[in-house]
């Protein structure tokens, strides 16, 4: 079936099929850029408990083991919303999905301010975690639309990199907020911004129109040959789930997020109390050094997609392009964490955390585009979703793993540095297994989704 028999808009110039690339592109561009922003604000919102702990905890008189039982609450509903999400991202448009989301997380902050107790926080970070759960895999989606496949990569990056930018451009002003108008304010704060990035939305938010591979092959002008179509037709035919999450690439690029979210989640929630607590720095000095491993994190994740989106350019197969890059950085990551744990000299350790702890959210993206191969275009939303839903847990798990931990240690920097090491560990051993055994090409050959394109 050509584009030009697929049903139309009323109005076909809003349709961005009809749209002149230049324009798609900018479309595009603009669109990444809000979506961006959209998570750099919900970052924001998981850090704030790291860069508020300290005075929290004192006027809250909270246990470690409690404030790493609250550090997790955010993630207690992020798997079953996402299990919710699921059916619906393929059927809703992105638009509203993200504009609903963003209001939930805005109203999910006022019960802290206004009761200001352990059980207000458990309720706003529970409410939060249901918001903020489908976000990732409905952002990917959507920039996903707005690019050809083999374009896709760098701008998914973009918008991947607010988990990283958020933390660098929030963290300083949040900890200047604790510091001048108490820690209930800074919550606050964040609230008036989701309410402005959803009035903004509204005017900016529309549907890319790469739905399929039939319509990327029609809106590129590559023609499809006779012999070809059985083909592409295959590409766009229904694959069960199950058969795409039982794929080896699958389970391993989403155990490299896992342990790379469980990473990043013990930087956000725990470091700047370690670097308060076991290096003796003040509230805001540990509150804005966690913007290091953010700011190291954003050059990461564009760097890392970038490299893919090269090498998948240059012919070489994703297995290589995709899966050796995801298993290499997650390798590196692990390591540096583990180097950072073993230096008796605060700067060094500073320095590999820096790398350590940033280089874990650049593997979200990669996994996300390894993901996405398992599946048909249109089936991706879901798949999405259920990947996100699998390796967000690392989150849930984290803080509290983290937080006995340090309860239970003689000396609580012993506890930190011990958490630190096993993290480390586990992030290192899952990359170097990635590297080996992760292999889209053979994976797609044995679900039917063998199309020779670049995707």
């Amino acid at each position: 079936m050509s584009l030009d028999a697929l049903p139309r808009p009323k109005n076909a110039k809003s349709d961005p099929a009809t749209w002149t690339p230049g324009r798609r592109k900018r479309y595009g561009w603009l669109t990444t850029a809000a979506l961006l922003v959209l998570m750099m604000v919900s970052w924001a919102d998981k850090a704030i408990l790291g860069i508020v702990a300290v005075p929290l905890m004192h006027d809250l008189h909270i246990t470690p083991q409690q404030f790493g039982l609250l550090g997790s609450a955010v993630f207690m509903l992020f798997g079953i919303a996402q299990f919710v999400a699921a059916p619906i991202a393929n059927r809703v448009k992105s638009k509203w999905i993200l504009l609903t989301l963003c209001l939930i997380w805005s109203v999910a902050q006022v019960p802290i301010f206004v009761f200001a107790s352990l059980p207000a926080l458990w309720a706003s970070r529970l409410v939060l975690g249901a918001g903020e759960g489908p976000l990732a895999p409905v952002i990917m989606h959507s920039v996903y639309k707005w690019f050809p496949a083999k374009r896709s990569a760098t701008p998914a990056a973009v918008a991947s990199s607010g988990v990283t930018l958020g933390i660098v451009a929030f963290a300083p002003v949040l900890a200047w907020v604790n510091a001048e108008f108490g820690w209930k304010s800074t919550f606050v704060f964040l609230a008036i911004v989701g309410v402005v990035w959803s009035i903004l939305w509204l005017f900016i938010g529309k549907e890319g129109p790469y739905t399929s591979v039939q319509a990327e092959l029609e809106i590129e002008g590559q023609a499809v040959k006779t012999l070809d179509t059985a083909k592409v037709q295959a590409s766009d035919a229904p694959v069960r789930y199950m058969r795409s999450f039982l794929t080896p690439s699958w389970i391993l690029a989403v155990l490299c997020s896992f342990f790379g979210y469980w990473t990043f989640t013990v930087a956000t929630t725990w470091l700047p109390a370690y670097y308060e607590n076991a290096m003796g720095m003040s509230t805001q000095q540990a509150g804005s050094l966690i913007a290091l491993p953010a700011i190291w994190g954003f050059i990461a994740t564009i760097g890392l997609s970038w490299l893919t989106e090269v090498l998948v350019n240059k012919g070489i197969p994703t297995r290589v392009s995709r899966g050796v890059v995801l298993g290499g950085a997650a390798t590196f990551g692990g390591l540096m964490v583990i180097v950072g744990t073993l230096s008796n000299i605060d700067a060094v350790s500073i320095i590999c955390f820096m790398f350590g702890f940033g280089t874990a959210p650049a593997l979200f993206a990669v996994t996300y585009l390894v993901a996405s191969e398992m599946t048909t275009i249109q089936q991706r939303g879901a798949v999405l979703q259920i990947t996100n839903a699998f390796l967000t847990t690392g989150g849930l798990v984290a803080p509290m793993f983290v937080g006995f931990m340090i309860g239970s240690a003689a000396v609580p920097s012993a506890g930190y540095l011990n958490a630190f090491a096993y993290t480390g560990g586990a992030l290192a051993l899952i990359g170097v297994l990635s590297m080996i055994f992760i292999n889209q090409q053979r994976d797609r050959t044995k679900l039917g989704l063998d199309l020779k394109l670049k995707a």
